[in-house]
């Protein structure tokens, strides 16, 4: 499998789009692309499947090694393992509903498909860089096109969350800009992962750039108490920018921290681990507690998120193969999970032109379908069983139970308690949007779900079942790279 399809099609796609002639044409082109890759990230995950079946246990699949700069030892290295694909997967699915769902935009339609298909391009070509320098190329191109889609089609308070959100995450880039070029210095001048797995890194080091690499990634992942950018980036952003935003960019994030500062520095992940702990169950608790003080569904899926990425960052510190397990499939599962949500919302708000709670009710009457989407989701986000969220949360809860100490399981109930907590606020939500007697008469001419907004919800609503009703097909995606992980964290 050449994995330059990955980034070619949606490249090729974007040029396509800036090409066309009409809207018309712009939005057949983006769903016909992105679909393409759908397909594509589908067949990928076959061949390698098929691959692992038959024997090959090479650490990377299908690499390909370019040289760029030989100089420098810059390299065009791409690869795969379960965690690429996995995260590739999870692109796939939000970028052809983040295409549906923006189905009725009609400012500037050209750009903002481009910016979209843009958004992708960077993603895929982040999650399959086996060069430190390529990854960090394709981590910038994702920061540029989100600025763009806040500040012109955003709402609200657009220039400020723009900014706010270029800013915070330009100096996380900055931290990982530093990072890399002190890992290049420190283990023989490369930037190839593979070549910085076997280098040996002084403990002081990696007391050194652990930190600078984890905080750096952590920004774009929300971070506690680097997560300020969150709330205000969803509620401005339109529709597809928040489903990109929280589905897609706060996993590269998390993918680095995992990928790049815990796999590459696993001395400095032992040596700080504690500190992530700590910060992410500050993290899983204050976002819950924050979640319960909103009204605006935007705000109460952004604090929300701000909780359940803190499942994942809790899942890396605790430094267990079951626990690793679970905070990737936890990135997996938020990823399907809030740009699901996040499409309702817009939903909702294209119909009502309100997001705040208060001024709602009574929507299952008129929109039926919207609304069995909203409790699906709902009942996601509270840990379900036979939902994704069920399943990646009650991972990581085992794997951080493998930990004796006291430490680790006072952090284990804390964050469990979240749960009672996320229950309470989701519940109310849906209460309060969806329940009841309709509160305002002119909600009585709505029109329930388009087609694409149906086919935009569905597609994700499978990804979220898959996950939760049969969740073997992840595990055994994730479980080998988690234990190479591991491996590596324990010196084999």
């Amino acid at each position: 499998m050449n994995l330059l399809l990955l980034i070619g099609l949606p490249l090729l796609t974007a040029v396509a789009v800036l090409l066309s002639g009409n809207k018309q044409q712009v939005k057949w082109i983006a769903l016909v692309g992105s679909v393409a890759q759908l397909a594509l990230a589908f067949v990928l995950f076959f061949i390698y499947k098929h691959e692992r079946e038959t024997g090959n246990a090479a650490q990377m699949l299908f690499e390909q090694n370019y040289p760029l700069f030989k100089s420098l030892n810059i390299n065009f290295h791409l690869g795969v393992d379960g965690i690429s694909i996995a995260m590739i997967l999870l692109t796939a699915f939000v970028v052809v509903a983040g295409v549906l769902v923006s189905w009725h935009i009609e400012k500037m339609t050209k750009e903002f498909y481009f910016l979209l298909l843009l958004l992708g391009m960077g993603a895929y070509g982040f999650f399959i860089s086996l060069d430190l320098f390529i990854l960090f190329f394709f981590l910038e191109i994702s920061v540029i096109p989100k600025y763009l889609l806040i500040g012109i089609w955003g709402s609200g308070k657009k220039e400020y969350s723009a900014n706010k959100l270029a800013l915070m995450l330009m100096g996380g880039s900055a931290l990982i800009l530093v990072g890399i070029l002190g890992l290049y210095f420190a283990a023989g001048r490369s930037f190839d992962i593979m070549e910085l797995s076997k280098a040996t890194v002084s403990l002081s080091y990696q007391q050194i750039l652990f930190p600078l690499l984890f905080v750096g990634f952590g920004v774009f992942t929300a971070l506690f108490p680097l997560h300020t950018w969150v709330p205000d980036g969803h509620s401005s952003a339109p529709t597809a920018g928040s489903m990109f935003l929280a589905g897609i960019s706060m996993k590269l994030g998390g993918y680095g921290c995992l990928r790049v500062a815990t796999y590459l520095l696993p001395e400095g992940a032992k040596e700080y681990a504690n500190i992530i702990i700590i910060l992410s169950a500050i993290a899983i608790l204050y976002g819950a507690f924050a979640t319960m003080m909103q009204k605006d569904l935007k705000y109460i899926n952004a604090y929300s998120s701000v909780s359940h990425v803190g499942f994942s960052l809790l899942g890396i510190g605790m430094l267990t193969q079951t626990a690793i397990t679970g905070a990737l499939m936890q990135m997996v599962s938020h990823g399907l999970m809030t740009a699901l949500f996040f499409a309702v919302i817009g939903m909702i708000y294209d119909r009502t032109h309100t997001r705040m709670v208060g001024e709602m009710g009574g929507l299952m009457k008129k929109l039926p379908f919207i609304s069995t989407i909203f409790f699906i989701v709902g009942l996601c986000s509270l840990g379900l069983p036979g939902l994704s969220g069920f399943v990646a949360e009650m991972t990581i809860f085992m794997g951080s139970w493998e930990n004796a100490d006291a430490f680790h399981r006072i952090a284990t109930i804390a964050a469990a308690m979240s749960i009672v907590v996320t229950a309470v606020y989701i519940l109310r939500a849906i209460g309060n949007t969806v329940m009841g007697p309709i509160k305002n008469e002119s909600y009585l001419s709505l029109k329930d779900a388009a087609w694409n907004e149906r086919l935009a919800a569905i597609i994700l609503v499978v990804g979220i079942l898959a996950i939760g009703i049969a969740p073997g097909w992840l595990n055994d995606l994730l479980r080998p790279a988690a234990e190479e992980i591991m491996n590596r964290i324990a010196g084999k």
